[in-house]
C-alpha cells in the first residue's frame, strides 16, 4: 500500500464513509484491488474471493488481519508484508502501531485507520444476514 499516492489513498479512506461514487472511480479507473478491498473491509466475501482470485492475496489476508484473525496476522509476517501487518494493527488501536505510523510520518495511515474505525463502529451486525 506504500506504493499508491496520497490521492488514492484519500480516495480509497472515502469508500469507508458511505461515498459510493468514490468507490466506483477507483474500480473504473485502475484501482480495482482498493476498491475490493474496501468492499471486503465492509464485509463483503464476494470482494475478499476476487482478491484472492486475482493475485491480491496480500490485500486478502489485510483484510482478515484487520479482522484480528491470527492466521492472517502470521501469513503477512512470514511473507514479508510487516507495514500491511503494522497497518491492521494500527486499525484495531495498537499504541505501538500506531507510534509506527506517526514517527515515520505515515499519516495518511492513520486517517484510514480511523475511517475504517468509524465505519466499524457504526455498523449494526445482524448474524443472520449473508454477505455478498
Amino acid at each position: 500500500m506504500l506504493n499508491y499516492s496520497s490521492k488514492i489513498l484519500l480516495a480509497f479512506a472515502e469508500t469507508f464513509s458511505g461515498k459510493e461514487d468514490v468507490y466506483k472511480w477507483l474500480m473504473t479507473n485502475g484501482y480495482p484491488e482498493l476498491a475490493a478491498l474496501s468492499a471486503a473491509i465492509r464485509g463483503s466475501n464476494a470482494a475478499f474471493n476476487w482478491l484472492m482470485q486475482n493475485n491480491h492475496q496480500r490485500l486478502a489476508a489485510l483484510d482478515s488481519a484487520i479482522d484480528n484473525k491470527n492466521d492472517a496476522k502470521i501469513w503477512l509476517h512470514k511473507n514479508g508484508y510487516d507495514f500491511l501487518l503494522t497497518f491492521a494493527n494500527a486499525t484495531n488501536k495498537d499504541p505501538k502501531a500506531i507510534k509506527y505510523l506517526n514517527d515515520n510520518n505515515l499519516k495518511i495511515f492513520l486517517y484510514i485507520a480511523m475511517r475504517i474505525n468509524e465505519f466499524r463502529d457504526n455498523q449494526v451486525y445482524d448474524v443472520h444476514r449473508k454477505q455478498s
